[in-house]
């Protein structure tokens, strides 16, 4: 054996040793950049799936905020109303004829008179109780009328006004008058 073929042989052990190393570099490369492309994969996936996620939660966020706010304008749209419904019973109230008036406090007068010893009632319808009533006058009190009864040592004040009783009325019945108008 000469050494050309000593070389030749050399040679191509190195060759195959190189080819083989190149073989397993490029099945390591190649292995390596499947596992990179997966977990890019799987990152993607799951950055895609939160933001998917966080972008559901704040629609839901924003549609929960839209239907709260509609439901306060409609809330108020609602108390706007029963609120002018309630001006326009003090209007009407406060325009009841003489004779309206007349008979409204005969009727509480007949039925509370019994309770005191001294009738108050606005200015515009002094007379009328002071003829209704064999109780004391006490005096002109602000209110759209009715009488307030006071006790003899005015401890007892029973308020018969018609802005105690609108008042009472409308909290007693708020929800039905409300269901009224609104369903």
């Amino acid at each position: 054996m000469g050494l050309e073929t000593v070389l030749k042989d050399i040679v191509e052990a190195s060759q195959a040793e190189v080819s083989k190393i190149n073989s397993e570099a490029d099945s390591e490369v190649s292995s390596i950049l499947d596992e990179a492309r997966d977990g890019a994969k799987r990152i993607v996936g799951e950055r895609l799936a939160k933001v998917e996620d966080d972008v559901k939660y704040i629609r839901q966020q924003e549609i929960s905020s839209a239907n709260l706010e509609v439901k306060r304008t409609l809330l108020n749209a609602r108390k706007e109303i029963l609120d002018n419904v309630y001006v326009q019973a003090v209007e009407a109230i406060s325009a009841f004829s003489l004779e309206k008036n007349e008979e409204l406090l005969k009727a509480l007068i007949d039925k509370y008179e019994s309770e005191g010893a001294k009738i108050y009632s606005n200015k515009e319808s002094a007379e009328i109780v002071k003829k209704l009533s064999s109780l004391e006058y006490g005096g002109d009190i602000e209110c759209l009328g009715g009488i307030l009864i006071e006790s003899e040592d005015g401890n007892v004040r029973l308020d018969y006004t018609y802005d105690v009783i609108l008042k009472s009325v409308n909290e007693r019945l708020l929800k039905q008058t409300s269901d009224i108008f609104f369903g």
